[in-house]
């Protein structure tokens, strides 16, 4: 596949062989006499068809990883048609017999279809998909995210919903997701807490669209202190509020650390039977300590 760079400020059987008993009797003088087993052919009237997908677009490029087939009967009595075959190779092979029949394959979330007629000669079909992918990462300011902290979710928008179905959620960063041709918009979630960014994206057959979405947040590190500095008391449990007090965030711990939004906060420090508050404020990318200082108001 190609590749195109987006840039976003602020805001995708086997059998178990056996020994078997010997008996001891005498030797069958007619065991070399029998005639071999044959092998099992194709029945009367099968056929085999050959498939393969190309990516659209692109000049039709072979597919040759990724792909789930599966062979349908083509019914039109209104019964759910039933799965006769099913393959992961990249050029499966069919024995069918005569009848007709709907061939799919499936790459990522992009797939294709093809009804076809067994008439007992063999067969060859080309699926063409229409595809192209989403590489996602994030980063504040110049400064790349670490993969393990960011997590995605894709969503195809309908109507006015940007969040209208979504596609998938925990996209990890660096992800290849394959995906049809279409425009999708992408909430990008740094770290657990409200550090969050939207986007809609493009995606175009056959290419790679690679987008880094840039958060503007940092991670605090929340501390009850006796004193500026001092060691932090254990077991205190901490809540993040809005200056309107809703609560972004509670944790518990000597100096749990909380991923924040850029903007203005109040801490909450409760320890045995005592709360403390401060206010404080984030700015992206300024990662700091934010103590609490245990005295009495």
């Amino acid at each position: 596949m190609g590749r195109g760079r987006f840039w976003l400020g602020g805001v995708v059987g086997w059998g178990l062989l056996l020994p078997l008993a010997v008996s001891a009797q005498a030797p069958n003088p007619f065991a070399n006499s029998l005639p071999s087993p044959a092998m099992p052919g194709p029945a009367e009237g099968e056929a085999s068809l050959s498939l393969k997908a190309v990516l659209s677009g692109v000049g039709d490029r072979s597919l040759r990883s990724g792909l789930a087939w599966r062979i349908y009967e083509d019914r039109s009595d209104g019964v759910r048609p039933a799965i006769v075959a099913r393959s992961a190779e990249p050029e499966p092979r069919f024995t069918l017999a005569p009848g007709a029949y709907v061939a799919t394959v499936t790459y990522g979330y992009a797939s294709a279809s093809k009804k076809l007629v067994m008439a007992g000669q063999p067969l060859s079909e080309q699926l063409r998909v229409s595809a192209g992918a989403l590489k996602l990462s994030g980063a504040i300011g110049d400064t790349k995210i670490p993969a393990p902290q960011l997590s995605f979710s894709v969503f195809v928008p309908i109507g006015t919903n940007s969040e209208g179905r979504l596609v998938r959620s925990g996209v990890k960063a660096g992800e290849l997701l394959r995906l049809p041709e279409g425009t999708y918009h992408v909430v990008s979630t740094y770290g657990e807490s409200n550090a969050i960014q939207r986007a809609d994206l493009k995606v175009e057959n056959g290419k790679v669209t690679d987008a880094t979405m840039n958060h503007r947040a940092a991670t605090m590190t929340l501390k009850l202190v006796a004193t500026p500095g001092a060691e932090a008391f254990a077991g205190t449990a901490f809540s993040v509020l809005t200056p309107g007090g809703d609560t972004i965030r509670e944790a518990i711990g000597a100096f749990p650390q909380v991923t924040l939004a850029e903007g203005d906060y109040v801490l909450i420090a409760r320890h045995d039977g005592q709360v403390y508050t401060r206010e404080f404020k984030v700015e992206s990318g300024m990662d700091r300590d934010v103590e609490v200082l245990a005295k009495a108001s």
